[in-house]
């Protein structure tokens, strides 16, 4: 148990916070720095703050789960998914913050990129994997939902936006860090408890981000950059579905769920209305920023409530 469990969390949290004093400099001297949106002015001080710090994240994952590998074959998906996002999320930060091309990569391509590594996913889960795609309900007692054909489909959609959702959440110090931290505590207690075979990397994962929040944490000296949470929205959607739990996602990943929404929400309705909004900024979290909530206070709010929203999905199993 402590090899399974304890010993990930402590090698990606070493691995991590080692990597801090060597990739940060690094990162400064390559000038990738932020660059913050004009309309927050208190956000005008990170400005030139070293982005693309989900190395350090990716690193850790990817060395400790190899340890593991051999033993524990299951991780493999997951690591897959994690890694594979990670690789579109560093492209599109290196050329927005290296190259200095303000886009990164085209919506098409990234939308491309998205799909081709989901697809791998999901042809992996299907043909290989001997794990069934029917979803365990919550609060059903132990019922399975089965979708038949219509599983593949509902797998892209929650792959992609549970992806872009932890994306859109990396807007404040610490905020995606602290909130994936609990969603992989829960996830790792889940795979502890059905012996799913990919506590590991569960575990090495809440390692990681404990050792990148040192660094993350209010005021970051260094950013996750997409690199970072696109890689932390893949890893959260392949390890549910490695334990047929994907219909948890919107319980204990409800944050992410609301950020996205906030976004899709703000440009339909300003579209619509010719300039209107509903919200002060879009991501939601700008809102409450806005508003008068401090950035601390936002990260502390959003966090606590997605511990109390893991407490609620465990009641659910």
């Amino acid at each position: 148990m402590t090899y399974e469990i304890v010993i990930p969390v402590i090698v990606a949290f070493a691995v991590s916070a080692l990597l801090g004093p060597i990739v940060i400099p690094f990162l400064r001297r390559l000038k990738v720095g932020q660059t913050e949106r004009k309309e927050l002015e208190s956000h005008l001080k990170k400005n030139g703050t070293p982005t693309m710090g989900g190395l350090m994240i990716l690193a850790s994952i990817i060395l400790t789960s190899l340890l593991y590998v051999k033993d524990y074959p299951r991780i493999i998906p997951v690591l897959f998914m994690t890694a594979g996002f990670g690789v579109i999320g560093f492209l599109d930060d290196y050329l927005k913050v290296v190259l200095r091309r303000s886009d990164g990569l085209l919506p098409w391509q990234k939308m491309l990129c998205q799909i081709v590594v989901t697809g791998v996913f999901a042809y992996y889960m299907v043909n290989h994997s001997g794990i069934s795609m029917t979803m365990l309900i919550p609060f059903s007692g132990g019922r399975y939902l089965d979708l038949g054909w219509m599983a593949i489909p509902v797998l892209f959609v929650a792959v992609i936006g549970t992806v872009n959702g932890t994306n859109f959440t990396d807007g404040l110090d610490g905020l995606a860090s602290s909130v994936t931290v609990m969603v992989a505590t829960f996830f790792s207690v889940i795979a502890i408890g059905t012996q799913s075979g990919i506590a590991p990397i569960t575990c090495a994962v809440v390692g990681a981000l404990l050792g990148f929040l040192l660094f993350n944490v209010y005021p970051a000296s260094v950013f996750m950059g997409d690199t970072g949470s696109l890689a932390l929205g893949g890893f959260v959607v392949s390890a549910a579905y490695m334990m047929q739990m994907p219909l948890f996602i919107p319980i204990v990943g409800l944050i992410y769920l609301v950020e996205v929404l906030s976004v899709m929400i703000q440009v339909t309705y300003f579209k619509k209305s010719g300039g209107k909004r509903i919200f002060r900024m879009a991501p939601i979290h700008h809102h409450f920023e806005l508003g008068g909530w401090s950035e601390t206070r936002v990260v502390a709010v959003f966090s606590i409530a997605t511990a109390i929203l893991c407490m609620i999905a465990l009641l659910g199993l």
